[in-house]
């Protein structure tokens, strides 16, 4: 029997949280339902940080309740960035969230306005309030590889930061390669070193393709034992706050990469770009991960196939 890994598509908030096209409550939620007509279980759908600082998820409020009544079974997940935005997504009904905790000082304030003590301090208060509040939690450790203001994180301090969220209580621990600078043989490394100290069925990879080695990372992390993913549908993504940061890996790519290697993920191919060329409707650019061209060009070929006459 194939080994099933499990997929976060986190394109409804790290996909659209840095658009320059914002996003309607209703062209939101019918994304989230094409993902989930495509297989997806588990989305990462906002965030509940300043309007002012991420205009795109100031919808979050209204957006969390929509998607619990539509969704009941879909595991959603929002981030929060201290508690007082803990206290929002609750009183908004939210049932998981994600801190996230950068691997340097600058990027930390930068994201967030703290220094790395401080935020590490913060995002534990936050995971243990959450807990308190009978929430599951995600914590992030961002920049995970390279730094856009502090260049290459130190593993160590990855590790650290790791060890601390893990013993914190967080359920699950995403390593974030923020800006796209991971290397298959830097993603077998670190997971080396975090297996030790977090299980490996706690750890997540979450990681962006500037580089073009997305899906080579992501077949390193398989190799290292991880089982979980966060991805993008389309590859939309990108972080307003670290110069550099492309798309995410795109959902289909993933896809692709995992179901010809053996393993399953439950996820439909075609209606993943279904999801796809939806978002392109609406963001008004192209979109697609780096096998988007070919899927469509194998969807075409079966759609003509039907069509034509016994």
């Amino acid at each position: 029997m194939a080994e099933t890994i499990s997929i976060t598509d986190v394109s409804p908030r790290d996909g659209l949280q840095n658009q320059a096209v914002h996003l309607s409550t209703e062209d939101k939620l019918e994304l989230i339902a094409r993902l989930v007509a495509a297989g997806v279980n588990s989305v990462e759908a906002t965030s509940f940080v300043s309007p002012k600082a991420v205009p795109q998820m100031a919808d979050a409020g209204e957006l969390v309740p929509r998607i619990s009544a539509r969704f009941p079974q879909l595991r959603t997940s929002v981030l929060v960035p201290n508690l007082k935005g803990l206290e929002r997504a609750h009183a908004a009904g939210a049932q998981e969230v994600a801190v996230v905790l950068s691997a340097t000082e600058t990027m930390n304030r930068k994201n967030i306005n703290m220094g790395l003590d401080e935020a590490t301090e913060v995002s534990a208060q936050t995971v243990l309030a959450a807990h308190d509040k009978g929430l599951r939690t995600r914590a992030y450790v961002a920049v995970a590889f390279e730094c856009p203001f502090e260049g290459k994180t130190p593993l160590a301090e990855v590790v650290r930061l790791a060890t601390r969220m893990h013993a914190t209580g967080a359920g699950e621990i995403v390593i974030a390669d923020t800006i796209g600078a991971a290397s298959p043989q830097k993603v077998r490394a670190l997971f080396a070193a975090l297996r030790d100290v977090v299980p490996m069925d706690r750890l997540a990879v979450h990681l962006h393709d500037t580089r073009g080695l997305g899906a080579a990372n992501a077949w390193a992390a398989l190799e290292a034992g991880v089982r979980r993913f966060d991805a993008s549908v389309g590859g939309i993504g990108g972080c307003p706050f670290a110069p550099g940061a492309a798309g995410n890996l795109a959902t289909e790519d993933l896809v692709l990469m995992a179901e010809t290697s053996g393993f399953t993920t439950g996820l439909s191919l075609d209606a993943l770009l279904d999801a796809v060329d939806f978002a392109e409707q609406q963001l008004r650019r192209p979109l697609g991960g780096r096998s988007s061209a070919w899927l469509r060009r194998q969807r075409d070929k079966r759609l003509a196939a039907e069509l034509q006459p016994a």
